[in-house]
């Protein structure tokens, strides 16, 4: 009985382990891999409230700054876009808090890319 006690503890070790370094692998290459979404708006529909979309964008896009999985946010020198650098989250996640956007309601397109940071 004392050799099969040990065994079933040592299996309950390894996959524990086994477990724990999975977990820990998964999460460092959630934080290497970014998520790019490319906005681009229909600006032949443009709101006349454009402007008070504009701030409520902004205060969205510095929450997620804050919270830290915005990583980039680049405006698109058409300035009929943006490109957006999520970290920490994966695609899902990212369509999620884009669909969020009050721009996301003015889209003509949305891209996702699923990058993998080399350095």
């Amino acid at each position: 009985m004392t050799k099969k006690y040990f065994q079933i503890s040592l299996l309950f070790v390894i996959l524990i382990l086994s477990n724990k370094i999975y977990s820990q692998s998964n999460s460092n290459k959630m934080e290497q891999n970014r998520i790019q979404a490319i906005l681009t708006l229909d600006m032949e529909n443009i709101p006349s409230n454009f402007q008070e979309i504009l701030i409520k964008e902004k205060e969205v896009v510095e929450q997620w700054k804050a919270e830290g999985f915005l990583e980039h946010l680049f405006l698109r020198e058409t300035k009929n876009g943006a490109v957006l650098i999520f970290k920490g989250i994966d695609e899902e996640k990212a369509k999620e808090l884009m669909s969020t956007l009050p721009m996301y309601k003015l889209k003509k397109s949305v891209e996702y890319l699923n990058l993998i940071q080399q350095f």
